[in-house]
């Protein structure tokens, strides 16, 4: 069966890249007033002009780069961060080395800290790390010594970015977090809707259909059956929760995306024993469970729901095709029982020995056997006249035979 996907997009970090946007047109604005007002000072003024006529075509180009994270490429901050880098080590071929050695700015100034948190912003507080340290480098190369002036302003960029870069993490863990409660609630909304559509409408047909059925008799007998039987399969799919659905959400361009998908158990993981027993209810046999799932490890579900249906078999069996069967799932603390009960004429006494005694064990073997494997029990209780009760109790944590422990 196809899956159907919902898709919902949110964003938190859109006005951190548009911030970014204007940052970037600012700083070069200010770098370049920097040197227009300090041109006589610089040895080879015409290696800054060069460099600056690069720095405000590339700035201006990429403008579209930096509004959004699904245009800001791995490659462009690669690009983005070379530029910066150069700039910082062109500065020692461009000014003098008496402004360098006093701690003037270098060619790109503070523009190079915007390039730092686009990395921020795309990869969160390790990309901002990695460029941080590239961009101290560089400095400590053009300065030449770890003066005063460059730590302080290696450390500042440093520490803001990486901050930025951890905020920007937070934000996107929140927008999952709110995505798929919005999603859960979404589908939790239809989910009831159409079970009252469902409920006012084909269940009670359905159930109207078994009752005159039951009524008339011969082939409308066997209609109303077939009509009691989809009722329960088609209330017990309305009533959900027996096939967990997962909302997961993923980083997108535009923040946070939603996706409904069927959930499979996690190998080894618990499974839900209600998911198991829902087969065996039909028109004849009622289903009563907790709302919340009954969790087991799989081998102890599969061999519960193994039992229950050797149980049923025995009904049907031994107490006709018509008899009906209730199994009642109670989910205790350190403890999960399972109760089939019947309406038949119940077992003689003494017939189960005389089963045993004449090879014919499959109660011992079918039921007995698999709860006493889990560590837990099985009751056989029969009245004559009044039907049976079998009694199911396996622990939650299990150990097998074989001395393996399954965790809950």
């Amino acid at each position: 069966m196809a899956k159907r996907e919902r898709v919902m997009r949110m964003s938190v970090e859109q006005p951190l890249w548009r911030a970014l946007t204007a940052y970037r047109v600012l700083t070069m604005l200010y770098a370049v007033g920097l040197f227009a007002t300090a041109y006589d000072e610089f040895v080879r003024p015409w290696v800054a002009v060069a460099y600056y006529a690069v720095l405000c075509g590339w700035t201006l180009a990429t403008l579209p780069r930096v509004a959004s994270a699904a245009r800001c490429t791995k490659r462009f901050l690669a690009a983005d961060l070379t530029i910066a880098v150069t700039g910082i080590l062109l500065t020692t071929v461009a000014d003098a080395h008496e402004r360098v050695q006093a701690g003037g700015p270098t060619l790109p100034s503070i523009w190079t800290a915007g390039s730092v948190l686009a990395f921020a912003i795309k990869g969160g507080w390790r990309w901002a790390a990695l460029a941080s340290c590239l961009v101290a480098v560089a400095n400590l190369v053009e300065r030449g010594t770890p003066a005063r002036d460059t730590v302080h302003n290696v450390i500042l960029v440093c520490i803001a970015s990486i901050a930025i870069g951890y905020v920007v993490e937070v934000a996107r863990a929140s927008e999952r977090t709110l995505a798929r409660a919005l999603e859960i609630e979404a589908a939790t909304r239809e989910r009831e809707r159409l079970a009252r559509d469902i409920h006012d409408s084909v269940l009670q047909v359905l159930a109207m259909v078994q009752r005159r059925g039951a009524v008339i008799g011969g082939e409308a007998a066997e209609l109303g059956r077939m009509a009691g039987e989809q009722e329960v399969a088609l209330r017990t799919l309305v009533s959900g929760g027996l096939v967990p659905v997962s909302r997961v959400s993923e980083d997108a361009a535009e923040g946070a995306l939603v996706r409904a998908v069927e959930e499979e158990p996690e190998p080894g993981g618990p499974v839900d024993l209600r998911a198991l027993l829902a087969p065996y209810a039909g028109a004849r046999v009622s289903l009563a469970e907790p709302g919340a799932p009954v969790p087991l490890a799989p081998a102890a579900a599969r061999e519960v729901a193994a039992a229950v249906g050797a149980a049923l078999d025995n009904v049907r069996r031994h107490a006709g095709e018509d008899a009906r069967a209730w199994i009642l799932v109670e989910d205790e603390p350190d403890e999960v029982i399972v109760t089939v009960r019947d309406d038949g004429p119940g077992i003689p006494e003494g017939r189960l020995v005389q089963a045993e005694g004449e090879g014919r064990l499959g109660v011992v073997l079918s039921i007995r056997g698999r709860l006493r494997d889990l560590g837990g029990s099985a009751e056989l209780i029969s009245v004559p006249g009044q039907g049976t009760e079998v009694e199911l109790k396996v622990p939650k944590d299990v150990t097998d035979t074989r001395g393996k422990a399954e965790q809950r």
